[in-house]
């Protein structure tokens, strides 16, 4: 079914529709290379004239993208965003997650409101940004692995900050219904790898059963978020207002008559403080390993809990006090509080130096799950939103 916007929608509308379902149609699921899209956007960006510069991934099937409008001598603003999408298995879909398709007022597609949706609102508006004599530049970041640690962003935000100007506020394009989002928690992953001593499962008793002992840690991980629901602390400008701890993904066992001799299992720690978060981090691993290994090692000398970091991005701070963020507050939308998800933001702020903030559309609550879409009103309101942007960026 073809995209369409009403008759007396905003006129930018179209456009965004259509560059939404072309950026959809790039399967950039994290697990595969995002080159296509990002050649896609140099040339259109390229294409106004933009000074483009693409920042290669450390594998060479990664890459980021800044494109610049406007001069380069006074401070800017970013509008950022990420171009990787989270998994979407078909077999849980109405449509194909890859091919845009429109059911009355909502556009379903992996990555439709996670968050290309953004991106093509800022490729329709960027023929009007490019249309006139701009005041401040805009810097059009997007970035690859979001979705798995915010891997591409620091390079993003080193780039930037070495600039002779660097920008001066970060607009982050993650879903919040358009709401500005003043703040944003971090976070932590880890791998935790149980080793035990197998064998013949009837001789269970005289063994270290690795999938068991993983099951403990595990429950005193949920133990912790139970503490951190009860105990804080608190910031209740958050959607969830304190820290939570979370089991992922877990694997161990070979066969139904062996005891495990391996066990892991991933787990996440969101913070609303990224100092304590690392301090969090230490007296779990010490409170689990008091508890549990010298238990371990008299069954087994050889038994051993290894704790490995995956990846951690900084909290987003409150960017409200910043010169540039004050100018732009007449123009900039409702406040929504913080956000308990992550984005860029934190490592523009933390690596770059630049106040950021989040405001885009879509509903974070339609992200990562089957038949994601976004509300085409969403879009409406982002490009809305553009338009006064824009008027101020050329004043």
């Amino acid at each position: 079914m073809q995209a369409s916007a009403k008759p007396n929608a905003h006129p930018q509308l179209e456009a965004a529709i259509s560059h939404l379902a072309n950026l959809i149609a790039y399967n950039t699921t994290s697990a595969y290379p995002n080159l296509e899209l990002i050649h896609h956007m140099e040339s259109f960006f390229a294409s106004l004239g933009a000074e483009v510069i693409v920042l290669p991934g450390e594998s060479g099937e990664k890459a980021n993208l800044v494109a610049r409008l406007g001069p380069a001598d006074v401070p800017g603003i970013v509008l950022s965003g990420h171009t990787d999408v989270v998994p979407a298995n078909p077999k849980s879909w109405q449509s194909d997650p890859f091919k845009m398709e429109q059911r009355g007022s909502r556009l379903f597609g992996r990555g439709t409101c996670d968050m290309k949706g953004f991106a093509a609102c800022v490729m329709a508006a960027a023929p009007a940004f490019a249309n006139g004599e701009l005041q401040r530049p805009y810097y059009f970041c997007f970035s690859h692995d979001e979705e798995v640690g915010c891997l591409g962003a620091p390079a993003i935000a080193r780039y930037l900050a070495a600039l002779k100007v660097p920008p001066a506020l970060a607009i982050i394009g993650e879903p919040s219904e358009m709401k500005l989002i003043n703040g944003q928690k971090g976070k932590i992953a880890m791998r935790v790898t149980v080793r035990g001593e197998g064998g013949h499962s009837s001789f269970s008793p005289q063994h270290v059963n690795a999938v068991e002992y993983a099951s403990r840690i595990i429950t005193i991980i949920a133990e912790r978020s139970r503490r951190y629901e009860q105990d804080g602390p608190f910031d209740h400008d958050f959607t969830v207002p304190h820290a939570t701890t979370l089991t992922t993904i877990i694997e161990g066992g070979v066969a139904t008559n062996v005891t495990p001799d391996t066990c892991s299992f991933i787990f996440e720690l969101r913070s609303i403080d990224q100092e304590a978060a690392a301090t969090d981090i230490q007296a779990l691993i010490s409170d689990v390993e008091a508890a549990l290994l010298p238990e371990m090692k008299r069954q087994s000398a050889d038994s051993a809990i290894e704790w490995q970091e995956l990846f951690a991005y900084p909290a987003m701070g409150d960017a409200t006090d910043s010169e540039m963020f004050k100018k732009l507050e007449p123009i900039l939308p409702e406040r929504g509080g913080k956000v308990s998800y992550g984005s860029e933001g934190g490592v523009f702020e933390i690596n770059g130096g630049i106040p950021s903030v989040i405001v885009g559309p879509g509903s974070i609550r339609q992200a990562h799950k089957p038949d994601e879409f976004i509300e085409i009103d969403q879009l409406s309101q982002c490009l809305a939103f553009f338009d006064e942007l824009n008027t101020w960026m050329k004043r």
